[in-house]
């Protein structure tokens, strides 16, 4: 794959000073074009140590408006990255929709650089790679442009560079590895989606003139955004539902209630404690029907615990900031850190229930949802995230009953909107909605706990419960 680049290619000075007027001027006339599109454009910059990555970095900075351009480099792990899933810092640094990211070392550098060294095995490598494909491939699909740069340099160039007084002459000494084990991870993840890039840097002129001129290619050449999505239908045919198999009948008195609550609080005071000494993380979301009940689980979830070791999210409409970004973005940026606790109430899971049934989101996009949703859960739980979710259920009825209080009594008035009652008319699709959520992302790793939340006491009981049994050592 490298020995095409082994050419040798020079650009001369003329040569060079006489392409880069018109290079700088259409970049920047691409990158306004840029702006009025939906479209994020994600710069990978990766290769042989010693290529002069840097330097094009500073280049491009030159020839474009920064205003719409951001660069990240991976290189030393903060005490904020090492406390969360490896991919946390890299979906922080994703661009906005209409603006260019550099990312100057990327998901690639680290399992490349354990295979190298020897710190993996084939397979783990393959693994990552794997990953990689697959999140490149969502970021794809949600509209992001990725352009991936391999910098090149022939062997004999990166040996003279060592000699020089490079720093990188680690890297230089096990060429031949560094190679066989790149070349396996271009080959693994060179995709229509995201391609590679292979550029060589041994002539610093023919190198960043090569780099702009493919930035200029893909950003004058963008493709066409998608169509908004269409309402959903107002009925849909409706199947057997897991929710069909809840038994809502059940009760609980109220010295029982009082009991048990006492002694789950006062576990879960304990637990959270503990998790925090052991530094490992709890991940607790809450979806449901309006009314429900979820707000009162969480604050009588929350009343035993330490409010330094715990942090309650409401998810609402995304802000401009969050829907100019992947829509798993804003989830991934409020991750709690090792040891500390964040509750969702409502989540992720909006993709696939309030944006498919009011048509904010096109069928193929929460079609592959299922599957993006399950891979972020995993890298969750790979990193040793506690991860709890909930589905509180409630009858038709019993939700018509709490929504008739909510307007008799002043103090929770506030609590009742129009949108519930909107939603309320869209209950079939809203079953049959949940009914695909639960079956296609309940996994051994990731299950639902479906509560039966009629009576609302039991139905707190079985939250704390639930969650003091997911904190509980193993041992």
């Amino acid at each position: 794959m490298f020995e095409a680049a082994e050419l040798g290619r020079t650009t001369g000075k003329a040569d060079y000073d006489a392409a880069l007027p018109e290079l700088r001027a259409r970049l920047l006339a691409a990158q306004r074009e840029l702006r009025g599109t939906r479209r994020p454009v994600i710069i990978v910059v990766s290769g042989v140590e010693g290529a002069g990555k840097s330097q094009v970095v500073n280049r491009l900075h030159e020839w474009l408006d920064a205003r719409g351009l951001t660069t990240h480099a991976f290189w030393r792990d903060s005490d904020e990255e090492t406390e969360r899933p490896r991919y946390w810092r890299f979906w922080r640094a994703l661009p906005a929709r209409g603006t260019i990211g550099i990312l100057f070392g990327s998901w690639y550098t680290q399992p490349i650089i354990d295979r190298v060294f020897g710190r993996s095995r084939r397979a783990d490598l393959d693994r990552d790679l794997q990953r990689i494909a697959f999140f490149e491939q969502m970021l794809a699909d949600d509209g992001a442009v990725i352009i991936k740069l391999w910098f090149h340099l022939p062997e004999k160039e990166a040996k003279r560079r060592r000699k020089k007084g490079s720093v990188f002459g680690r890297f230089a000494r096990m060429y031949d590895r560094f190679a066989t084990v790149s070349e396996r991870a271009i080959r693994m993840t060179d995709t229509a989606a995201a391609p590679w890039r292979i550029v060589e840097a041994t002539d610093a002129r023919y190198r960043d003139l090569t780099v702009g001129r493919i930035v200029l290619e893909v950003l004058e050449n963008l493709p066409r955004p998608a169509e908004k999505a269409a309402p959903a239908p107002a009925s849909q045919e409706q199947t057997e539902s897991v929710l069909d198999k809840v038994d809502l009948s059940k009760k609980i008195s109220d010295k029982k209630y009082e009991r048990g609550l006492e002694k789950l609080q006062a576990e879960i005071a304990r637990l959270a404690w503990k998790a925090w000494n052991k530094r490992r993380s709890t991940v607790i979301l809450f979806e449901g029907w309006d009314a429900a009940g979820k707000g009162g689980a969480i604050r009588r979830l929350i009343a035993p615990i330490d409010a330094r070791l715990y942090r309650v999210i409401s998810v609402a409409a995304p802000t401009d900031e969050e829907r100019a970004r992947h829509y798993l973005w804003r989830f991934w940026r409020q991750l709690p850190r090792d040891g500390a606790m964040t509750l969702y109430d409502r989540s992720w899971y909006g993709r696939v229930l309030v944006e498919r049934v009011e048509g904010f989101a096109r069928p193929e996009e929460w079609g592959r949802a299922y599957r993006e949703i399950n891979a972020f859960e995993e890298e969750l739980v790979e990193h040793g995230i506690v991860l709890v979710k909930f589905w509180l259920h409630i009858d038709k009825a019993e939700q018509l009953r709490r929504f008739e209080e909510r307007q008799k009594i002043a103090f929770k008035q506030h609590k009742i909107t129009d949108e519930d009652w909107r939603n309320r008319e869209k209950w079939d699709p809203y079953t049959l909605a949940v009914h695909d959520m639960i079956s296609r992302t309940s996994s051994a790793i990731a299950p639902w706990t479906i509560v039966a939340a009629n009576d609302k006491r039991l139905a707190r009981l079985q939250v704390l419960e639930t969650v003091a049994n997911s904190l509980r050592p193993e041992d």
